[in-house]
């Protein structure tokens, strides 16, 4: 397996070639159109590099060894020959549109065979190209608009996904009751003493008690007189 370009490359491409010749020409055109290139020589090790294995009941998206092996940078097309010993590439072509976590990867076919039949086959299938080799420079012009559709829907799924994430944020915290503060315990209300009376009051009611007082005295103001009992002098 072998990674070339630089980290400023846009898209990334797996190309999956059991010939040797075949794999270092496409690895230059498609360096020389700016990607970055992943290059391996069968279709089982493409499915590896993609994270890709079947469990023992068949079901095409269990995940394959460490996610650090093959997620370190994302696919964004794969291309692959026709005609390859063990997995062909019609076989990766099914095995990677059947997968649910794969099945956006654009994916193109190349072939030294021009078989009608075959080229239907592997379109009705999925694949976006169908490449006569040997590939030229001005076939690969013409793999960058699948590759900016996958990555434009793409990131409207993501987007979708944030949305719908972000709802159920917000529909969880409205069914959640809202706790109202417990009422606090008013204190017992104390008695309030009477208001003092007015001055205007007060002073009425100190005259009265020194007239009273007043009378109750002789007039010689030494003795007390006692109204009806006869005094002795």
């Amino acid at each position: 397996m072998a990674i070339t370009g630089d980290s400023r490359s846009q898209f990334h491409v797996l190309a999956v070639d059991d010939s040797l010749i075949d794999r270092k020409l496409i690895e230059r055109l498609l360096k020389t159109s700016s990607y970055q290139v992943t290059t391996v020589d069968s279709g089982s090790k493409a499915l590896k590099f993609l994270g890709f294995q079947e469990d023992e009941q068949g079901n095409p998206d269990t995940p394959f060894g460490s996610p650090n092996n093959h997620q370190e940078v994302e696919v964004n097309l794969i291309i692959t020959d026709y005609c390859m010993p063990g997995m062909t590439g019609y076989d990766l072509l099914k095995k990677v549109k059947e997968s649910s976590s794969l099945r956006n990867i654009p994916v193109v076919i190349m072939s030294s065979e021009n078989v009608p039949s075959r080229i239907t086959r592997c379109l009705e299938e999925g694949a976006e190209e169908f490449f006569l080799k040997p590939v030229r420079l001005s076939d690969l012009n013409r793999l960058k608009p699948h590759m900016m559709k996958t990555k434009i829907k793409n990131q409207k799924q993501e987007e979708d996904q944030e949305e719908l994430k972000i709802s159920e944020i917000q529909s969880d915290e409205q069914q959640q009751p809202v706790q109202l503060p417990s009422p606090q315990p008013q204190p017992e209300s104390q008695p309030q003493p009477p208001p003092p009376p007015p001055p205007a009051l007060l002073l009425q009611h100190n005259n009265n008690k020194r007239k009273a007082m007043e009378e109750g005295l002789s007039p010689d103001r030494t003795r007390p007189r006692y109204n009806g009992i006869p005094t002795m002098v």
